[in-house]
């Protein structure tokens, strides 16, 4: 990577005026952009703050238990934590703790990689009766997130629904149909390791809006589902059934995993379910229109549609033909949306911050980077290129910045001293960490996590 450098404004990014920028969020946007900012050709400070006391975001709290491989980049996270210039600040909410105006008198730039932290709603009736819920509150359960530590979901019922066709939907899937003596060796929160033990639940249908060709599963979590032990994964024969816009989708070679899916999908039509068994049942064109239950989920009513519009730009059009599903346990996972803050400029039909190029506002000084700037799309490293874009935007405004030497890191720690916030330092996190996989390691497991945020804190008096 390289950066030009010709036009850097005075002194500011040399040793005795070193640029400061402020991360919010931890995440792997919020890494990857402290990466490309500690590789720039100039002397760099990055202070990251977090509002939970322990980093690294999705990949945390994010990747399902069972895929440890997806968990990875923390390790190159780590790396950058400990590269000189970089400093973590744990346990620090912005806009509570410490105000974007504040973080502006003490950086020369603020970059925002927040994330997109709540669900897109359905939008029905009945959405909040007991039994709903988002699949954001069941992955940060099992994963321990301390937001959603105390949720409960009831898997005394037979048979859950999942709304949505993507990985996070896979993932919610796998959780409840995966014998759970094959999850004992996982990181996953002792919590939901007792609660999954004496789950009833033995049907899961995964409601999509569109067809299999449009389905947003990489090929191998959808493989997945039809590996898991004791569990048939079946889809109806009509389903597959495609017109001739989603096959010229389907051969378009760009278009190959959403092929591969559509071949994966054939394979499991027709399958029947051994006794015994558990159950994965894929439903296509069908499209949530109501919930209902007298104080509970008892049933969801969904519409049979057909696809309208030129390839890959269909949707789903309802056809008027009804069917309910007798259930009391809903997962919806139909995409993410990110929160304002503090009065930045905000898309409220996105969910997102409004950026040009990652530069919020006509003036340089504020950025966005990751799901907080593009929306839920991608994978972990997705991320990577995105903020590099970012910073690399964030590097051409240096002649706009204001050179007046900043405070940084210990202007930040003095107004979070002043409000009495508790930071969390990067090794502080490493003790926190050494402690986790040290209570994993008595019971066969790579770490048991802390779940809430007063357990970190008193753990490191």
């Amino acid at each position: 990577m390289s950066w030009g450098t010709e036009n850097m404004s005075c002194d500011l990014g040399s040793s005795f005026n070193p640029l400061c920028v402020a991360i919010v969020g931890s995440g792997p946007s919020g890494f990857y952009a402290a990466e490309a900012l500690l590789k720039a050709p100039l002397k760099v400070q990055v202070d990251m703050l977090e509002r939970l006391p322990a980093p690294f975001g999705l990949v945390r709290y994010g990747v399902a238990p069972d895929h440890p491989k997806l968990k990875q980049p923390a390790q190159i996270f780590d790396k950058i934590a400990q590269t000189p210039g970089f400093r973590f600040f744990g346990n620090v909410r912005v806009g509570h703790d410490i105000s974007v105006e504040q973080l502006r008198s003490t950086h020369h730039a603020v970059l925002f990689a927040y994330g997109a932290e709540t669900d897109r709603p359905l939008g029905l009736d009945g959405e909040n009766l007991a039994g709903s819920h988002t699949a954001t509150e069941f992955v940060g359960w099992y994963n321990g997130h301390p937001d959603y530590r105390d949720r409960t979901f009831d898997l005394s019922a037979e048979v859950a629904v999942i709304v949505g066709q993507g990985n996070v939907a896979a993932d919610v899937a796998r959780m409840l149909a995966k014998p759970v003596d094959e999850l004992r060796v996982t990181d996953i929160s002792e919590h939901a390791l007792d609660a999954l033990a004496g789950s009833r639940v033995r049907e899961i249908h995964i409601v999509g809006r569109r067809g299999p060709a449009q389905a947003k599963f990489t090929n191998k979590e959808l493989r997945e589902l039809g590996e898991l032990r004791n569990c048939s994964t079946e889809v109806s024969a009509s389903d597959l059934q495609l017109g001739a816009t989603c096959l010229t989708e389907l051969a378009d070679k760009s278009n190959f995993v959403a092929a591969k899916n559509v071949e994966i999908f054939q394979g499991w039509s027709g399958r029947r379910t051994a006794p015994g068994d558990k159950r994965i049942v894929f439903h296509f064109l069908k499209q949530p229109v109501g919930l209902s239950g007298c104080g509970k989920l008892e049933s969801v009513t969904l519409e049979r549609g057909v696809l309208a519009g030129p390839p890959f730009a269909q949707s789903p059009e309802g056809i008027g033909s009804l069917e309910s599903l007798n259930c009391s346990l809903l997962f919806r996972s139909i995409g993410y949306r990110g929160q304002p803050l503090n009065g930045l400029p905000f898309d409220t039909s996105r969910g997102v911050l409004i950026h040009e190029a990652g530069r919020i506002g006509a003036s340089a000084g504020l950025y966005a980077t990751g799901w907080i700037k593009r929306g839920p799309s991608g994978i972990i490293g997705t991320n990577r290129a995105d903020s590099v874009a970012t910073v690399a935007t964030l590097m051409s405004d240096l002649p706009r910045l204001d050179p007046t030497p900043r405070a940084g890191g210990s202007g930040l720690r003095e107004v979070l001293a002043d409000g009495g916030t508790r930071i969390v330092s990067y090794p502080d996190w490493l003790r926190l960490d050494e402690m986790e996989v040290r209570r994993g390691a008595l019971t066969g497991k790579p770490r048991e996590k802390m779940t809430r945020v007063s357990e970190m804190l008193e753990a490191l008096q």
